[in-house]
């Protein structure tokens, strides 16, 4: 019950710390009405030439977003585009992945030519692109090529990584290591992708085939996630991450060994994309949310945020988020998000508020549910056997008869037989089971009730967290108000005094007494 409760109160505090932080953490709005945007990408010596990519349509900005034009449309077949990357050796030529086959722009996105198409239509789904030194890396729904002389002539890699459908490519800063994310697992290359070593497993449907697998319990039993994309850190050539559908994975030795990464604050642990910013922070990205990882927990960037639901995260040098989603593209700054934790603001209220642990005790006393009460019926019950039992009996007697006898016959009545008087017999027996040292029928009794005592007390302990930490919420929303905002403030102050009302109903009114002596102190 005591870790039940603790972590309510920690996925509470989480969500709150999140409430405060979004108050100044501001997202703009750059889409200009381009909706249902797939994949973004921003120079990175010029933040304000950004391209955006959607259904069969690439769009560039020269102006941070003020305006957009369309640069690319693809009409003929299967048009989605999953990848924008700039060549490292020359921001001038740009690659853009389709499942149309491979793009690529000399010329900063203007003009648009295609280098890669694949024999067969998983082929020619170019899911993934990586530029490394000579070589160009297109990975497809079939597995991934090659080329070596600047997309003049393909080969397939067909050892390790086969028919495998490649999700993403990324490269170490150092550019010794090659990482690449597949339906089958996770890669590793670091001869400049003459080799791969797979370095993590993960579910492949053709695997199953020759095996069958329960995938339910693969998946319960945490041993072949999902896999959905791969990410090298920027500053440390040993440490990568990749995320999937049971969250974020670290490893500090090139994928040797993973750890998993708490999910503390985690609204939904299926992470699309992680993303690193220049110091090696480390960001993931939901269809609901962007979140921010630090200290062991992660920290909600989006509660504002109506972009629907979201589908690429995108970092740059200068420490600005662009996010994509079905409403558009968007953008804040990390800096506003550094230089404000939000544990100042959050003990600021909690400063004026009794104790969560104080209410809980509270409650737990007025329902009469302490565990102390199922604590003290033990002992009695076991401190039975060493009292006796007591029993009396009580018997009367009428059927002796007695025979007075003096020698003299002078006397009347002598000689003669006479009903005695009756007589009552009574006794007192003390007896001692001392089995019920050992144990006792009322034991089974106990059980029963302090399993539903406990039922409910976790019940009552779950109200009162909820109540408490809503009612956090609803101060910080009505302290944000505009003063012009009348109806909106009206039923925020009514929806507080409602949860006041309720917290005093399940503390017996000590939740008031306590705001109010808080208030007198202060």
């Amino acid at each position: 019950m005591r870790k039940k409760a603790v972590s309510f109160i920690s996925i509470w505090l989480l969500a709150m710390t999140g409430v405060l932080l979004a108050q100044d953490f501001t997202w703009e709005d750059i889409g200009r009405a381009n909706l249902d945007l797939r994949v973004l990408l921003v120079n990175p010596q010029d933040s304000k030439i950004i391209l955006a990519a959607g259904s069969g349509n690439i769009f560039k900005s020269g102006d941070a977003g003020q305006s957009w034009r369309r640069v690319l449309g693809i009409r003929s077949g299967s048009n989605n585009i999953n990848a924008l990357v700039f060549d490292p050796y020359n921001l001038h030529v740009i690659y853009a992945a389709t499942d149309n086959g491979l793009y690529r722009s000399r010329d900063s996105g203007e003009r648009w030519e295609r280098v890669f198409r694949g024999k067969n239509n998983l082929d020619n789904q170019c899911t993934a692109v990586l530029v490394y030194s000579c070589a160009v890396f297109a990975g497809t729904k079939a597995g991934l090529f090659i080329s070596r002389d600047n997309g003049r002539s393909w080969q397939k890699e067909s050892v390790k990584i086969n028919k495998a459908a490649v999700l993403n490519i990324d490269i170490s800063f150092s550019g010794k290591v090659i990482y690449l994310s597949s339906a089958c697992g996770i890669f590793k290359s670091t001869d400049g992708g003459e080799s791969w070593e797979r370095i993590f497993v993960g579910y492949f449907q053709e695997d199953l085939q020759e095996a069958p697998v329960d995938i339910e319990d693969v998946r319960e039993k945490n041993i072949l996630p999902d896999i959905h994309f791969v990410r090298a850190d920027n500053k440390d050539i040993d440490c990568v991450y990749f995320c999937g559908a049971r969250g974020v994975y670290k490893s500090l030795d090139q994928g040797k060994t993973w750890s998993k990464l708490p999910e503390y604050g985690l609204l939904d642990r299926d992470v699309k994309m992680v993303c690193l910013s220049a110091d090696s922070r480390v960001f993931a990205l939901t269809q609901s949310g962007v979140f921010f990882y630090q200290d062991g927990r992660w920290r909600e960037l989006t509660f504002d945020l109506d972009a629907g639901r979201l589908q690429y995260l995108f970092l740059n040098q200068n420490g600005d988020i662009y996010v994509a989603g079905r409403k558009g593209i968007f953008k804040s700054s990390q800096k506003v998000f550094y230089n404000s934790s939000g544990e100042g603001l959050l003990q600021e209220y909690l400063k004026y508020e009794p104790k969560i642990s104080d209410l809980q005790e509270a409650a737990i006393k007025y329902a009469e549910v302490s565990p102390d009460k199922i604590s003290r019926w033990r002992r009695n019950a076991a401190k039975k056997a060493l009292l006796p039992k007591v029993s009396i009996g009580l018997d009367r007697n009428s059927t002796d008869l007695w025979h007075w006898e003096t020698g003299s016959s002078a006397k009347s009545d002598d000689d003669t037989l006479r009903h005695g008087q009756e007589s009552i017999d009574w006794d007192v027996a003390l007896s001692w089971d001392l089995s019920d040292l050992i144990w006792n029928d009322a034991q089974t009794s106990i059980d029963v009730r302090s399993k539903l005592m406990v039922e409910l007390r976790d019940d009552i302990l779950d109200q009162v967290n909820k109540l408490f930490f809503e009612r956090l919420r609803v101060k910080s929303e009505l302290d944000n108000l505009s003063i012009e905002d009348r109806n909106k403030r009206f039923d925020k102050q009514l929806k507080l005094e409602e949860l006041t009302a309720s917290l005093d109903s399940l503390t017996a009114g000590y939740y008031s007494e306590q705001l109010q002596l808080i208030m007198s102190k202060n």
